[in-house]
């Protein structure tokens, strides 16, 4: 069976989602629409890994949470996801991760909330985590795009169900941004400076010390 598409999305996007199409008998994929009109059946994400630990001794399940600008997704790992497991064990926290993972919407006692199964789970470079960031964003603005517009049927039926706040979503893209620029700008600033430090270092004559 051919995999579902990995989608890019921010934790506020789908930890505010709670509505689930199932698209056929009991084997087909069940997918998860978020307020922005994305059905997802997995995702793929970048972020801090802040948690990590045993459900219960000796249980082999693990819970995760990993975070991104917009708040924090949580997993769980067990014996039914071999590989990610192995992986998740060699990888200390905090640290920043990349992740492919099915998603799951479960039943609270007074919510649905929504938890990651991670199929495979790998530490990664703040490069990877930013880029991630900007394609996440891009894809949250054409969600939003189409939500105005009614382009699709699901970001129609999603706007009915969520009756959703496109304003709210517009300020998270512009904040997430706007701090991944202040956070270049400021790498640029130290790189300014440890480059006029070395030409500083450079110019300066050690017989100068003995004069």
């Amino acid at each position: 069976m051919k995999r579902e598409v990995a989608r890019r999305v921010f934790a506020k996007e789908l930890n505010n989602s709670t509505h689930v199409i199932r698209s056929g008998g009991e084997k087909a994929p069940v997918y998860l629409l978020t307020p922005l009109g994305l059905r997802c059946n997995r995702v793929f994400v970048v972020g801090a890994l802040l948690e990590k630990e045993e459900t219960k001794p000796e249980s082999g399940i693990w819970r995760i949470r990993v975070s991104d600008p917009t708040g924090s997704f949580v997993g769980y790992i067990g014996k039914f996801q071999p590989e990610a497991l192995e992986m998740l064990l060699d990888i200390d926290y905090p640290s920043i991760v990349s992740l492919t993972a099915k998603v799951k919407v479960l039943e609270g006692i007074k919510k649905k909330f929504v938890i990651l199964r991670p199929e495979m789970i790998n530490t990664a470079d703040p490069d990877v985590r930013d880029r991630w960031i900007i394609e996440a964003a891009k894809c949250t603005i054409e969600r939003i795009k189409d939500v105005e517009l009614g382009k699709t049927e699901d970001a129609k039926i999603a706007k009915e169900i969520y009756k959703t706040d496109l304003e709210d979503y517009k300020r998270t893209v512009k904040d997430v941004l706007m701090k991944l620029k202040e956070e270049f700008e400021l790498l640029e600033e130290v790189e300014e400076e440890e480059l006029e430090l070395e030409i500083e270092e450079e110019e300066f004559d050690i017989k100068d010390l003995f004069e």
